[in-house]
């Protein structure tokens, strides 16, 4: 192979990389494997093999600008296309808390458990009809140039009086979705992608980006 094929090749692989904005490894995982099942020409590639690049500050008030925010920051820092997404519970008796703070609910070093028993310790007293709560997800793709596709994925549900299941992470043990009897910590990882808030946000992000690889062919 002379130089020249070398390039293009090389060029054409790094063309199919792009980063995920995460340095949650659980996260990472789900949005590598949906986004797997979507048939996209992508190798996905962990921000953490790049030394030095870091995610900003969540500042947003909603989960798409933090999506955004991270997205954007990811593609700057590697030059690559960077996939990021922002997600969260919202209980509705909490007035929408943890929303978008539910990675730091709890405050610092608290662990997944600590922060699904803070829930559970503010509803104590509320009944089940009152207990009515959302996963809600905001994906974005962001190119090196600025450019941008965004997409939402919501599951609603209500939160149990005690957790279930081992499986999944963050709040999953204390969610039932509507309509089914196991929590999302109790479905295996095939059935969560495809009901869960991220599996909804991924693939309406994945058809976006099918739609604009038609149209710029």
């Amino acid at each position: 192979m002379n130089e020249e094929a070398k390039r293009r090749r090389g060029e054409e692989a790094g063309a199919r990389r792009v980063v995920l904005a995460s340095l949650n490894r659980a996260k990472a995982r789900e949005i590598a494997e949906i986004m797997a099942g979507e048939g996209l020409p992508f190798e996905i590639v962990s921000l953490a093999e790049f030394p030095g690049a870091a995610l900003p500050p969540e500042t947003g008030a909603t989960f798409l600008v933090n999506a955004r925010l991270k997205a954007h920051a990811a593609a700057r820092a590697t030059g690559l296309r960077a996939l990021a997404d922002d997600s969260g519970l919202e209980v509705d008796a909490l007035g929408g808390e943890p929303g978008v703070t539910s990675a730091r609910y709890g405050g610092e070093g608290a662990s997944d458990e600590d922060r699904y028993r803070k829930v559970l310790a503010l509803l104590a007293d509320v009944p089940d009809d009152r207990r009515t709560a959302r996963f809600r997800c905001a994906a974005v793709y962001a190119g090196p140039d600025g450019t941008e596709l965004s997409a939402e994925g919501v599951i609603e549900g209500r939160i149990l009086h005690e957790p279930r299941g081992a499986g999944g992470f963050g709040y999953d043990p204390i969610f039932l979705p509507e309509g089914s009897t196991l929590t999302t910590a109790e479905i295996t990882a095939e059935e969560k992608h495809a009901i869960s808030h991220r599996g909804r946000a991924f693939r309406a992000l994945a058809a976006l980006l099918r739609e604009r690889s038609r149209l710029s062919s």
